[in-house]
């Protein structure tokens, strides 16, 4: 049973990685933790966030849910990632992702992105299990290290993965490397909540 849960974490982890590159789409969903859980093993959960004023959107998307912008600030990435409101074009959010589209020269906007998803679960793997990335643990948070297959390569070359486990959910980032460096996204990841 065990397995088939460690199996179940990394595809839905994996997924998470792979969706923004394939949709275009993210999303974020925090839970309470559940009973029993252990106090100061990983963060809380986060308090929900107040209802944004407005948002400045991409395409024909959505602003994103407080309850998921919460685990990561457009602001956040400004500053770790040197970007700023003027090249914010803006944010495409869904029921568990935000995805947060930069300018950059030269570049489309559908992949100048930092994308944030979250899902709650009921058991939250420690680290993930992906089959198609290496992680090396920064802090709080796992980093994509290297890709485990040639198929995989461009996709580690293309993008930074930041995973993240709390008590009863787990945030997943997927930063594009045109936005942030991977020592950027590295800075980022102490912001992730």
């Amino acid at each position: 049973m065990k397995l088939t849960r460690i199996i179940a974490a990394t595809t839905v982890f994996a997924a998470a990685l792979a969706l923004p590159l394939l949709l275009r789409q993210s999303a974020t969903h925090a839970a309470s933790p559940p009973p029993g859980a252990k106090a100061g093993a990983v963060p809380a959960t986060p308090p929900p966030a107040a209802p944004p004023a407005s948002c400045k959107t991409f395409g024909a998307g959505k602003c994103c849910s407080p309850d998921v912008s919460l685990h990561l600030a457009k602001e956040a990435i400004y500053a770790a990632c040197g970007e700023s409101e003027s090249t914010f074009i803006g944010e495409a959010g869904t029921k568990d992702a935000c995805k947060y589209h930069f300018k950059v020269a030269g570049e489309n906007s559908d992949d100048t992105f930092v994308s944030v998803y979250t899902q709650a679960v009921k058991e939250v793997p420690d680290k993930p299990a992906d089959p198609f990335f290496s992680y090396k643990k920064v802090g709080k948070v796992w980093v994509t290290e290297k890709s485990k297959s040639p198929k995989a390569a461009a996709m580690a070359a293309a993008n930074t993965g930041l995973y993240m486990p709390a008590r009863g959910y787990f945030v997943s980032v997927v930063a594009s490397t045109k936005v942030c460096t991977k020592n950027e996204a590295i800075t980022l990841s102490k912001s992730m909540k």
